[in-house]
């Protein structure tokens, strides 16, 4: 059995479609066997809702009277720091950007409480964002600095860009150290009082294509509550990882690169987050339809939380020295079952993503295809393979040579 996205496109015009999620797809496939099943599901559904440090937005906020060069100045939105350093009113935001006051340098080291990641989310809930810059001057932009406020309705593109989003499979954080730390994985308390995990996992986008078979560059997805589209492979990708023989990896592998209009989306599924001790980001919401082009394709979608492992990590010390030491691997379910088993003590678990979340996208996005208001593309080309040869290189440190 073989279909084309084309053909699934006509039937989901048609009304016609048969879609699923990947939660519904294992069941389905347990009481009618892949090859029925592969012959009657048209669309997979997936879904993921968590913290993703590598995200942001650019915009174009429109000229003032008289005209300001905010490029190579100075500007701030809620006081947070955005990059001017490209035209004259295009600003760009990192999810991960503080003010320059931000009460880690004053009451509790690490006590973030807003960042890039708010502004985002207030943005698109449409509040006022009050801007201020400072420029140097030309003849042709003679304005030097301003203060306003701005609305995503005001402004001319809201963009997000995100570099790395959706993560395939992560690291189990944990704490061997005999004091709390703070990292980007949550709050980890010392010897081994819990372990953080984060990943949708049987529901996660790509642990539902593990070779990128349908999911590459220019696919359609759901994003932040709109439409977006996969533009490159993310940051980091690395799909040279070990892997189980259903494929999927077992360790960080690949990532995805993401880009939609700000002005379609939603606070619902785009939260602005804060980690104590480390910093804020950026939780957000993505799906990803994976179309049944055949029966091998199917088979990937029956992924279960029991199938999906990945690497216990020491995060105040394996981790932030770069050593390659794992405590050993957990599954999904042992992960959700809140207690895993590492070096003989039993720890408790939680997940930093959202699988209520997770299951309400995949759904979300389920209803969408099924009323024909999203339609699949044919990616323009694959992100890179294992058979690529590429992997996560680490920064180099060598000495620099003086002039």
């Amino acid at each position: 059995m073989t279909r084309t996205i084309s053909e699934i496109n006509e039937k989901i015009k048609e009304g016609k479609a048969v879609v699923v999620t990947a939660e519904e797809i294992i069941d389905i496939v347990k009481e009618k066997g892949t090859k029925k099943a592969a012959c009657e599901i048209d669309v997979v559904t997936t879904g993921t809702f968590g913290p993703m440090c590598s995200s942001s937005a650019y915009f174009n906020l429109g000229h003032s009277k008289p005209r300001i060069k905010i490029g190579g100045g100075k500007a701030y939105l809620n006081n947070v720091p955005v990059y001017t350093g490209i035209a004259a009113v295009d600003v760009y935001l990192g999810a991960t950007a503080i003010p320059d006051d931000d009460p880690r340098n004053t009451v509790f080291p690490g006590e973030f409480k807003y960042g890039g990641g708010h502004v985002i989310e207030e943005l698109v809930a449409g509040k006022d964002i009050k801007l201020i810059a400072t420029a140097y001057g030309t003849d042709c932009y003679p304005r030097k600095s301003i203060e306003t406020t701005i609305n995503i309705k005001e402004i001319n593109e809201a963009v997000l860009f995100n570099p790395r989003n959706s993560y395939q499979n992560y690291n189990v954080a944990v704490n061997l150290s005999d004091r709390v730390i703070y990292t980007y994985m949550g709050t980890l308390q010392p010897k081994l009082g819990n372990a953080n995990y984060c990943s949708a996992g049987q529901l996660s986008p790509l642990l539902n294509d593990p070779y990128y078979k349908t999911i590459g560059i220019g696919t359609r997805i759901f994003m932040g509550g709109g439409i977006g589209y996969i533009v490159w492979n993310g940051t980091q990708h690395n799909p040279s990882v070990a892997r189980s023989e259903n494929g999927v990896p077992r360790a960080p592998a690949g990532t995805i690169a993401v880009i939609g209009d700000l002005k379609q989306m939603s606070p619902n599924w785009l939260r602005g987050t804060t980690f104590t001790g480390y910093g804020v980001t950026l939780t957000v919401g993505i799906g990803i339809p994976i179309p049944i082009l055949n029966e091998e394709i199917l088979k990937y979608t029956t992924v279960r939380d029991e199938d999906i492992f990945t690497q216990i990590i020491d995060y105040s010390d394996a981790y932030p020295q770069r050593k390659p030491d794992t405590l050993g691997e957990v599954n999904y379910a042992e992960l959700k079952s809140g207690k895993i088993n590492v070096k003989g003590k039993e720890v408790k678990t939680a997940g930093l993503s959202s699988y209520a979340k997770a299951r309400e996208i995949a759904e979300t996005l389920k209803g969408l295809i099924k009323r024909g208001d999203f339609l699949l593309t044919e990616p323009v080309a694959a992100l890179p393979s294992v058979e690529s040869g590429i992997a996560f290189k680490p920064m180099p440190s060598k000495p620099v040579k003086k002039k």
